[in-house]
């Protein structure tokens, strides 16, 4: 049997049981009008979004609390009891398949004293149980086992006290995303054309992806959103940033000409997403193995001729906030925030079920190569996010703008791929990135419009 994920929706987690007398002040959850940092239609940025720590602690309850995030892939739950630990913002959450073979998240912490109650990283296991004081969980996140049961008053009902869900988890492509809003708009709906582009990566054929290798963990200083930010918009930063590394992989003497100056596109959703692309049909510089077995015909003819010359290349995607894709590469990563200066990678690297044993291993050991924790793209890209991020500190050089015009003005609907496009050369999606990201973080979430 196969996992079910379906659309889960439970009771609002601000409200998972009465609060009793507890009230918590206004103070405590200050926002900012963030209006005068993001222009978007001038292309100019302050800095200030990436260093200040009370914007910092707004996005965690304006941009993660109620965005869909990426949790998993299906592949890594294949049984009852199968679990993954992961974070929404800096929330940890269980993600586990449960009895009736449903994918579930609940908020990793114990109702009593807060601890966790699954410390693994993956694994199986038939119930959650604190380390702390014994407070067992099942699979349901019902609270089932309470030691010294009897020291509670008669009030003490442990329906009341089960672990926090995760109230809506949904599926694309075997792509597990969760939010904690209770009424959200649906995940399908959310991603709007962006679901064109991820299928150049994630629907090869019926068959779907599978995880191979594991879950590559490292942390870097710089905000999550300059990872974000560069993975929806930047093509610009490869002739410059990764130069030695496409000398060592290319195929000829002079690589920015073969790989680097070709026409593309730029994807700029609504919704911050975000995607660029070479378009050529012979841009394919990947494991010379995955090539070869690629079928390049049988590819045409179930995504159409721009999605095989566009982006199934070399290119770049970022699904808002915090979730990003290389297709050609094969990673999928997650830049969790760790504090405004700080962010923590995960990456997985993703292949097509029909793939044989030989051409999964190709596939993961380029991926290692170039975009693993040591590969030789990837330390390119943190050493300009830490750089960036040493500086931003500084007073003056906080007030300095950042611009990102280029490409101002050349959005438009170029009649070959879906919704607005910009040039490969663009910051087009990265000014649609903070444009969403200023919006979000100017309008109260569910849970302050509940206490308003």
């Amino acid at each position: 049997m196969t996992s079910t994920i379906e659309p889960t929706s439970g009771r609002d987690p601000a409200c998972a049981t009465p609060c009793g007398a507890l009230r918590r002040p206004a103070d405590l959850v200050r926002t900012v009008d963030v209006s005068g940092l993001v222009d978007a239609r001038g292309g100019l940025l302050d800095r200030a979004i990436f260093t200040d720590e009370q914007l910092y602690r707004q996005e965690l309850r304006r941009v993660f609390a109620p965005s869909w995030l990426f949790l998993a892939h299906a592949d890594q739950f294949h049984k009852p009891g199968d679990f993954f630990t992961t974070y929404m913002g800096e929330d940890p959450v269980i993600v586990v398949m449960d009895k009736g073979r449903r994918i579930r998240a609940y908020l990793n912490s114990c109702r009593h004293r807060g601890a966790r109650v699954l410390r693994a990283d993956v694994g199986a296991t038939r119930n959650f149980t604190c380390t702390y004081h014994g407070w067992a969980y099942d699979l349901d996140g019902k609270l089932v086992s309470v030691p010294n049961r009897e020291g509670y008053p008669d009030s003490f009902d442990t329906d009341d006290w089960g672990l926090v869900e995760v109230p809506n988890v949904d599926s694309y492509r075997g792509l597990i995303f969760g939010t904690w809003n209770p009424d959200p708009v649906g995940l399908r709906e959310s991603l709007g054309d962006m679901a064109w582009y991820m299928d150049a990566m994630f629907d090869h054929d019926d068959e779907g992806t599978v995880v191979v290798g594991g879950v590559h963990k490292w942390v870097l200083d710089g905000n999550w959103k300059l990872a974000a930010e560069q993975f929806a918009t930047d093509w610009y930063h490869v002739n410059m940033s990764h130069a030695s590394a496409l000398m060592v992989l290319s195929p000829t003497k002079n690589p920015k000409t073969e790989i680097v100056h070709r026409a593309g596109r730029q994807y700029v959703g609504t919704n911050g997403h975000g995607a660029g692309f070479p378009v050529h049909p012979k841009n394919r510089f990947n494991a010379k193995t995955v090539h070869e077995w690629t079928d390049y015909d049988a590819l045409r003819e179930r995504l159409g001729d721009a999605r095989v010359e566009g982006p199934l290349t070399d290119g770049h995607a970022t699904v808002f906030p915090n979730f990003s894709y290389l297709p050609v590469i094969g990673t999928i990563r997650v830049w969790h925030p760790k504090g405004p200066d700080r962010m923590e990678v995960w990456s997985w690297t993703v292949v097509d079920k029909s793939m044989p044993p030989e051409v999964r291993e190709a596939q993961r050991l380029y991926n290692l190569r170039t975009f693993g924790p040591s590969g030789i793209f990837e330390q390119d890209d943190g050493e300009n996010w830490s750089e960036v991020q040493a500086i931003s500190h500084g007073f003056i050089t906080n007030t300095v703008p950042l611009n990102y015009q280029m490409g101002l003005g050349s959005e438009r609907e170029d009649g070959r791929h879906p919704g607005t496009t910009s040039e490969l050369y663009s910051d087009a999606a990265g000014r649609a990135f903070y444009a969403h990201w200023r919006e979000l973080m100017n309008t109260p979430a569910w849970h302050e419009e509940r206490n308003q």
